[in-house]
C-alpha cells in the first residue's frame, strides 16, 4: 500500500534539502506515489486566441455542480460587476474559472478618409476638391476615376498625391471627438484570459493545511477534499495567487480540481473540452511547455513583442505552475501577481532565526541567574 502525504516533502521530513521552492522534477513521486504513476498534467492557456465566450466557466459550473453567484460571492444571485462583460469578477469558492476582460485604448495614426466636421468649409479636411463634387465636370464620365482626378487637378500627379495624403492624414481629420473632445483616432483591443488555479509545484495551500484536506494527486495536481476541510482558512492567505476561497455559509474552502474525477476516467477537464478555440489546452505538462515555447516564438516572429509566458519558468517563486499562460501584456494587466512566491519558502530560515532568538533569550536568562547567585554568595 502506497502512503501518500498531503504535505510537501520539506514539511514531512522526507526532504533533507528543504526544497520549498525551485524546480521539482517529480511532484507526484515526492508526494509518495509509486514510480509508475501517471505523468504530470496541466493547462496551457493561450490568451491570444481566447474569444471570451465563457464556455469554460459554464462547463466548470455544470460539471462540478457549482452554484450560481455574483462577483461578491453571493449565491443564487446574478449581477454585473460594471467592469465590461465580466460578471464573475475573480476566482472564488463557487467560480473555479474566471474569464477576465481587459479593454485597452491607445492613440494611433489611422490612415482612413473622413468627411470632416459638420459645417466645415470647402477648405476643411475631407471636403471634396473643386470639380469633384456632384454636377462638376472634372470627375464625370469619360475615363477612369484616377484619370479624371488627375485631369481635374491640372494633370499634376504630384498634386493628386498631395491631396490624397491630406485626405489620409488621420490627425487632421480626427481632431475632435464630440463625445470626449479628444482625438478620435484610438485603437481599442480586448485582452481576454480564462484564469484558474495554478496547481503549483510548491503549493503553499497544501503545505499549511492541518487536516490533510488538500492533497497532491497522482497526476501532480492539487485537490481539496470538502468533506475533510474544517474551515480553518490557513490555506487562503498561503496562496500567492489569491485563488483558494472560503464559502460564506460553512467556511470550507474550494478551488479548481482540474476535474480529478474526469482524469481518473481518462477524460480531460470540462473547461478544456468546452473551449471552442483551444485557448485552454490540456495534456502532459512537458508537452504543453514545449508547445507554449513554440507558440511564443511564432508570435515573436510575427512582431508581437509584448507576448510572454507566465508560470512557465521552473525557477520562479513557486517552482513553476501546473497551469500556465501565454499573455499579451504585463501580468498585472490580467490581475496576476508579477512575481509570485510560495509563502512557505522561507520557513527554514524563519525557524533558524526563531531558534537563534530563543537561544539568546535562554543565554541571557542563565547569565542573569548566575550573576544573581554570585551576588548572593558574596
Amino acid at each position: 500500500m502506497t502512503t501518500v502525504s498531503s504535505a510537501s516533502p520539506a514539511l514531512t521530513g522526507n526532504d533533507p534539502a528543504n526544497r520549498l521552492y525551485g524546480p521539482l522534477p517529480d511532484v507526484s513521486g515526492e508526494a509518495g506515489y509509486a514510480e509508475d504513476h501517471p505523468a504530470r498534467v496541466g493547462f496551457f492557456t493561450d490568451t491570444s486566441v481566447c474569444i471570451g465566450c465563457k464556455a469554460c466557466e459554464v462547463a466548470c459550473k455544470e460539471w462540478n455542480t457549482l452554484p450560481m453567484d455574483d462577483a461578491d460571492g453571493n449565491r443564487d444571485v446574478m449581477a454585473m460587476t460594471g467592469m465590461s462583460y465580466d460578471n464573475t469578477g475573480m476566482l472564488g469558492a463557487n467560480s473555479w474559472r474566471h474569464v477576465a476582460f481587459v479593454e485597452q485604448s491607445r492613440a494611433v495614426d489611422l490612415p482612413m478618409p473622413g468627411i470632416g466636421l459638420p459645417g466645415a468649409g470647402a477648405e476643411g479636411a475631407g471636403a471634396p476638391a473643386a470639380g469633384c463634387g456632384s454636377g462638376g465636370g472634372g470627375c464625370g464620365s469619360g475615363g477612369a476615376p484616377g484619370d479624371a482626378h488627375a485631369t481635374s487637378h491640372g494633370g499634376n500627379a504630384d498634386g493628386g498625391l498631395t491631396a490624397q495624403s491630406s485626405v489620409l492624414n488621420a490627425e487632421a481629420l480626427s481632431e475632435f471627438d464630440p463625445q470626449t473632445g479628444q482625438s478620435a483616432d484610438r485603437e481599442i483591443r480586448w485582452l481576454m484570459s480564462s484564469d484558474v488555479c495554478k496547481h503549483c509545484t510548491h503549493a503553499g495551500c497544501l503545505d499549511v493545511c492541518p487536516t490533510g484536506a488538500l492533497f497532491r494527486t497522482e497526476f501532480g495536481t492539487v485537490v481539496v477534499q470538502g468533506d475533510i476541510c474544517n474551515g480553518c482558512g490557513y490555506c487562503v492567505p498561503a496562496c500567492p495567487y489569491g485563488v483558494i476561497d472560503q464559502r460564506k455559509d460553512d467556511g470550507r474552502v474550494f478551488k479548481c480540481t482540474m476535474c480529478y474525477d474526469r482524469l481518473t476516467d481518462g477524460l480531460q477537464p470540462a473547461c478544456a473540452t468546452a473551449c471552442p478555440t483551444q485557448s485552454i489546452q490540456f495534456g502532459d505538462l512537458d508537452e504543453l511547455q514545449a508547445r507554449a515555447d513554440a507558440r511564443l516564438a511564432t508570435l515573436k516572429e510575427q512582431g508581437v513583442e509584448t507576448a510572454r509566458l507566465y508560470g512557465r519558468d521552473e525557477d520562479d517563486g513557486v517552482g513553476g505552475a501546473g497551469a500556465f499562460f501565454l499573455l499579451l501584456d504585463e501580468p498585472e494587466v490580467y490581475g496576476l501577481p508579477p512575481d509570485p512566491i510560495v509563502t512557505t519558502r522561507d520557513l527554514p530560515s524563519m525557524w533558524k532565526h526563531a531558534i537563534g532568538g530563543a537561544a539568546m533569550v535562554v543565554g541571557f536568562a542563565l547569565s542573569a541567574v548566575l550573576s544573581s547567585r554570585r551576588g548572593l554568595g558574596r
